[in-house]
């Protein structure tokens, strides 16, 4: 009979432990036990919904699963980095647009595989302006200084594929930099540069907190959402209603599916034990962010091209879900 939905058994812990390779603190050396494992996620970066949603499930875990010790978040620069800490064995859970992940899936095999808990919201993809700055289309960013976002963020990647997909080479941008969402902020209400990528859930705080002080625009991508969606199928189209960030009409852009990921290697009990200790606290979830509203069991596992992990399937098996 498997695990009840809020306290694992201790021996499915100790297991994952030395299964998944997961961090044990020392502490645990001088209680006359042994100690459960430490998770660590791979969250974001402040503000984003990423390290939102992590935090808020480290809490969940941390009261519903019996663990000695708080589940550590990792602030971090997105889906690549995330990705990295996953496979190397640095992290026990991971968020991750499902592009990158499997990228990583198609070189890791084996126990290090990535696998899926859940499909936890869409990121939409913002090319965000100063509304009085005169850019309207991407093909406008023509030797303007323009942030892509950091290496080993999510973004980044699908900010040089749109500008591509646009007939613009990164090299024709007068100073492209690779500033993260807090810098890029700040730069742009500054008038540092002129335009910044961002991929995440609607709304993201940092940008509401910018269009509070500095009315903004998004640009519009035109002919690369095809171009884009038409070589990278994983992309899909998504609409950023009128109002939000104070936007007089909707904007299309771009989405990509974000996973709560594990590796293969973790144990059936805990991975079943995470994603529905996850989904009893679901309200707690979407407190997290307003993109988290939409999670459920159904939506839940359409994770693809990255596989379900068996410990999850065992929990939508068990609520028709799947």
């Amino acid at each position: 009979m498997p695990p009840g939905p809020d306290v694992l058994p201790r021996r499915a812990l100790l297991r994952t432990g030395l299964a998944a390779g997961l961090v044990l603190g020392a502490g645990g050396a001088c209680t006359g036990g042994p100690p459960s494992p430490e998770l660590v996620i791979a969250g974001g970066v402040q503000p984003g919904v990423y390290i939102n949603l992590a935090r808020s499930l480290a809490a969940i875990w941390q009261e519903r699963l019996g663990l000695d010790r708080p589940p550590r978040v990792l602030d971090t620069a997105g889906s690549g980095q995330n990705m990295q800490l996953l496979t190397g064995g640095a992290a026990t859970v991971a968020i991750s647009q499902v592009d990158v992940a499997a990228e990583v899936a198609g070189a890791a095999t084996g126990p290090d595989e990535p696998m899926a808990l859940a499909r936890l919201y869409d990121d939409v993809t913002h090319v965000v302006v100063r509304r009085d700055s005169g850019l309207a289309r991407l093909s406008d960013l023509r030797g303007r200084r323009v942030s892509i976002g950091p290496d080993g963020s999510g973004y980044q990647p699908i900010a040089l594929r749109l500008l591509r997909a646009a007939g613009l080479d990164p090299s024709v941008l007068a100073d492209p930099v690779e500033l993260g969402l807090p810098d890029a902020v700040t730069a742009l209400r500054e008038d540092r540069i002129d335009a910044f990528f961002w991929s995440g859930g609607v709304p993201t705080d940092g940008i509401r907190e910018l269009a509070a002080r500095t009315p903004i625009r998004l640009l519009e991508l035109g002919d690369a959402l095809d171009r884009t969606r038409e070589e990278f199928p994983v992309y899909s189209l998504a609409t950023v209603p009128a109002n939000t960030y104070g936007l007089p009409g909707p904007v299309a852009c771009l989405s990509v599916r974000n996973a709560l990921l594990v590796r293969a290697a973790m144990p059936d009990d805990l991975a079943e034990s995470l994603i529905r200790a996850a989904f009893d606290a679901q309200p707690r979830v979407a407190e997290a962010s307003p993109a988290a509203v939409t999670i459920d069991s159904r939506s839940a596992i359409g994770t693809q091209p990255v596989p379900l992990h068996p410990g999850a399937v065992r929990f939508y098996r068990s609520t028709k879900g799947y």
